[in-house]
């Protein structure tokens, strides 16, 4: 008993209580093995400090991803290097790529993947949403019929405001599938009030089974934009990327939205 009063009473590694009280959990945790490392390399002090602060920031970034992949509620993995581009030869690789450096998630740019079923509309979004995490943006994924769903109960429930306001926050939104099922006007009024609440504080993307020349609304609204895509205002940044079954598409494709 007395043993054990003495253990606990024997003095922490001052080292380890600073680290933990800087949060630096990945050099805490291990610290030993890195100076040894750094000792093997013959590293400079100078060298030792990098090579800690490196794999305290990979550790962070680590776990900041996997906590915004989890957060993103994905539904599947999906990256671009899987996309087959050649199966799709009018989706152009070189502006997929412009899209993946997330620039247009920063200027709060609104895009619009179009084109039928089982054209991987829903495998761009996600690899682009996962890639928007990678350069430090915080995404969400919805499908529409989610989404829309959920206002219409917050709706009910008189925590529509503070619906629109969990769904402002992140970066980037995706919302998949818009157009699949045809929206009664007191869903699409609830779109449109999360479209206006989003304008300029962060970016969209929006997949739909809808095209440009099928999908147009008679009135004074823009001709040229599908039939149930957001209608920001005629200054707000946004584009089209459409994509058309080709005769290139291969067997398993026809399952993959």
């Amino acid at each position: 008993m007395a043993r054990a009063k003495k253990a606990a009473e024997a003095p922490t590694d001052p080292l380890d209580a600073m680290l933990a009280r800087l949060q630096l959990p990945g050099i805490r945790d291990q610290l030993d093995n890195l100076l040894d490392e750094a000792a093997r390399a013959n590293l400079s002090a100078r060298e030792t400090l990098i090579l800690l602060c490196e794999r305290e920031i990979a550790r962070k970034d680590h776990r900041r991803i996997e906590m915004a992949h989890k957060l993103a509620h994905f539904p599947a993995v999906k990256e671009l290097a899987g996309f087959d581009f050649e199966a799709q030869p009018s989706i152009d690789p070189k502006q997929i790529r412009d899209l993946a450096a997330s620039r247009w998630i920063a200027n709060g740019e609104n895009v619009l993947l179009l084109g039928p079923p089982g054209v991987g509309k829903t495998h761009l979004s996600i690899a682009l949403g996962r890639e928007a995490i990678l350069a430090g943006y915080t995404v969400q994924f919805t499908t529409a019929t989610t989404l829309v769903a959920g206002l219409a109960k917050a709706h009910c429930e008189r925590r529509l405001d503070e619906k629109l306001l969990a769904l402002s926050k992140p970066k980037l939104l995706i919302v998949d599938e818009l157009g699949y099922l045809p929206l009664e006007p007191d869903a699409a009024h609830l779109f449109f009030q999360l479209v206006s609440r989003r304008y300029e504080t962060g970016a969209m993307l929006i997949t739909s089974n809808r095209s440009v020349a099928g999908a147009r609304r008679s009135g004074g609204r823009d001709r040229n934009r599908p039939a149930l895509a957001p209608q920001p205002r005629a200054d707000h940044p946004r584009r089209q990327l459409p994509a058309s079954r080709q005769a290139k598409e291969r067997p398993h494709q026809a399952a993959r939205r």
